[in-house]
């Protein structure tokens, strides 16, 4: 399986924006698979189907207006991974920053962009919380069941023993807990994701068919000093 490295993108550039375009990623995968570990076909598996298509067929990405909770997430993050390696990284190894990074599973490419990966074995999924969501998930031990797809995800593109799961708050303790990656996991991720590039071939294909050689209106970008938001 080919695996590629983007060591030198930053995270919610244009540049790392451009690389993921049209991609699978870890981040989005969850919209394809069930609770019960099947290949979903929903509106909402559709709809992102439909995203990455248009993608695809433009080059562009659409703006994402960022909420309180992604501008939480954005600007707590470089606290919680230095909370992280000082308290729990522990004898793992460093814990490093990388950019972006695609594997090809069979004939078809899923992304990641990690948190951090943890020394050769590991790697770290953050999420900045409420207090009240914090609260909730130390009470509970447990990893929030909408998390697991991507850190699965995240093992299976960086080739992974485990993925730390850290959510953070400011003023409580952190919560981690550490995931380790499943053969169950890894079979509903290359199936998701062999489904999903069928169906976009389908969709790709039909819309040609459809279009045919009618004019393309201009693109004009509204947004284009705003930051990008995933």
């Amino acid at each position: 399986m080919t695996y590629k490295e983007y060591p030198t993108l930053e995270q919610g550039s244009d540049t790392w924006v451009a690389a993921r375009c049209g991609i699978l990623t870890a981040s989005q995968i969850g919209k394809l698979i069930t609770p019960t570990l099947k290949v979903a076909s929903n509106d909402t598996s559709r709809a992102l189907t439909e995203t990455l298509v248009a993608e695809r067929l433009t080059g562009q990405v659409d703006f994402i207006f960022p909420n309180t909770d992604m501008q939480r997430g954005t600007l707590d993050e470089p606290y919680a991974r230095e909370h992280y390696a000082e308290h729990y990284a522990g004898d793992d190894g460093p814990v490093t920053e990388l950019g972006f990074a695609t594997r090809e599973i069979g004939e078809h490419k899923l992304g990641a962009s990690p948190d951090a990966l943890v020394g050769s074995r590991g790697g770290l999924e953050i999420k900045s919380r409420r207090p009240k969501t914090h609260v909730r998930t130390i009470i509970a031990g447990t990893v929030p069941a909408e998390n697991l797809p991507q850190i699965h995800a995240c093992m299976t593109v960086f080739d992974r023993e485990w993925w730390d799961y850290l959510s953070y708050a400011g003023g409580f303790p952190a919560f981690v807990k550490r995931v380790y990656r499943d053969d169950a996991w890894r079979a509903v991720i290359r199936d998701a994701l062999n489904q999903f590039e069928d169906n976009a071939a389908r969709m790709i294909n039909t819309y040609k068919q459809t279009v045919g050689d009618k004019p393309v209106a201009p693109r004009i970008d509204h947004f284009a000093d705003e930051e990008m938001s995933f």
